[in-house]
């Protein structure tokens, strides 16, 4: 049987920190208890499976396996070996949540590890419907919203989250062998791989990180209407998320879309701002 390991020892004080080194609130202070303790356990197991397919030496596909099947151990009623899902068992008993999401988020990881790029903005697409949008269905579980359209606007979301973070993360991905930029915008901008080396952006790379976060920032309008379609704590937590998501797109915006010399990084009083002009219905991409 493959161990689990525990990435970066997984203790609640790493996962604290790379809970506040997001660019949203995971888990706003002023939710209740049980809001927040269901939306850290989720997180916490969201991190730990990035954190398998991300770090360690050698083929990681063993130990996401081991992982996946983790989860069926949950999921079939049974108790499982990862700290971490076993924090997750009350929230997965309390909200009735489902499996398929946590296994998307594994073949998400699973599929980094034999793919390195992205060819076309739809192959991204196809990408983020596993390794983003099953967090915002489960985040919709959380709060008891349930229906298709909700779904659809709630991916439409988590989508642009993580186009955002891609645009953010050239180098580090870059770094670690990735490009999740879609090679045909490279190519559209004329920009080689190797330029996502250098220690400053070009104006080609600027203006290809400007498109793609464009695009990011029109997902986030198409996916407002979710926040009007949520009762109270959680449109709070949702518009939480939104808000974060465009506050980075005016970090990148700051920062002359350059994410080559430093990672932009969204201040929380832009988050706050934010959150209140989605609240408002305000387009970011209007703005």
């Amino acid at each position: 049987m493959t161990s689990l390991p525990d990435p970066a020892g997984a203790g609640d004080a790493y996962l604290r920190a790379k809970e506040q080194a997001e660019n949203f609130p995971v888990a706003l202070r002023i939710l209740p208890r049980r809001h927040r303790a269901h939306l850290l356990a989720v997180y916490d197991v969201a991190r730990v499976i990035d954190d398998l397919g991300d770090t360690g030496h050698g083929d990681r596909r063993p130990a996401l396996r081991a992982f996946d099947e983790d989860i069926d151990v949950l999921f079939g009623g049974g108790t499982p070996r990862h700290p971490v899902l076993q924090r997750l068992s009350p929230t997965v008993a309390d909200r009735g949540l489902t499996a398929k999401p946590f296994h998307d988020l594994v073949a998400a990881n699973l599929l980094d590890q034999e793919k390195a790029a992205y060819g076309t903005f739809d192959d991204l697409v196809a990408y983020c419907r596993l390794s983003a949008d099953p967090v915002g269905r489960i985040v919709l579980a959380v709060f008891g919203a349930t229906g298709t359209r909700l779904e659809q606007l709630s991916d439409r979301i988590c989508t642009a989250l993580q186009i955002v973070e891609h645009c953010q993360d050239v180098a580090e991905d870059r770094r670690n062998g990735r490009i999740y930029l879609p090679l045909e915008d490279l190519d559209r901008f004329g920009v080689r791989p190797s330029d996502l080396d250098a220690h400053r952006a070009t104006p080609a790379v600027r203006r290809l990180v400007e498109f793609e976060a464009q695009r990011a920032g029109t997902l986030l309008d198409e996916g407002l209407p979710l926040l009007p379609a949520l009762r109270g704590w959680g449109r709070l937590a949702v518009t939480g998320y939104v808000a974060g998501g465009r506050a980075t797109l005016y970090a990148l915006r700051r920062a002359g879309w350059d994410v080559l010399a430093a990672t932009p990084r969204p201040k929380k009083r832009d988050v706050l701002a934010q959150a209140v002009a989605a609240s408002l219905g305000s387009g970011v991409m209007s703005r």
